[in-house]
């Protein structure tokens, strides 16, 4: 399976904290957008990653060991409505280049060894060791389910 692993930080995310944020916002509409900060994600990676049966990201907490999968309906690069993200992006929504469309209830912990078992496709380091060398904020990933 394809993906892209994106890093996450707690820095500016509610007191809640940036999964809890993004869940209520799916427990209220059933849906929630989930913003990645600086250069887009490429037409070629997005297709890699929506041709996939069911279509995933995963999320990596920076400075902590939580991993979450998010299930992919639609990656877009244009700002969506304001009630559809949480709050705490509204100001800074601008600097967000892709989109992701997570779906309701399908926010899900990782497994604690999910670093080990994905494969950097543009070096084919694994995606533990390669995190901690780079400060790249994504990795498109190979993942064996």
């Amino acid at each position: 399976m394809k993906s892209i692993a994106l890093r996450f930080s707690e820095s500016f995310s509610p007191i809640e904290g940036t999964i809890k944020a993004h869940e209520e916002i799916i427990n209220k509409i059933g849906f929630v957008w989930y913003g990645k900060m600086g250069n887009p994600v490429g037409e070629k990676v997005i297709s890699d990653i929506m041709h996939e049966e069911s279509p995933k990201i995963l999320l990596i907490r920076s400075g902590g060991n939580k991993r979450y999968w998010g299930y992919v309906k639609e990656i877009k690069k244009e700002i969506p409505s304001k009630e559809e993200f949480p709050s705490y992006y509204h100001d800074i929504a601008d600097k967000f280049k892709t989109w992701f469309k997570i779906t309701q209830f399908e926010f899900e912990e990782a497994p604690k060894d999910i670093m080990s078992r994905c494969i950097v496709t543009s070096s084919g380091s694994v995606l533990s060791n390669a995190s901690k060398y780079s400060m790249s904020p994504y990795f498109i990933i190979e993942f064996n389910e």
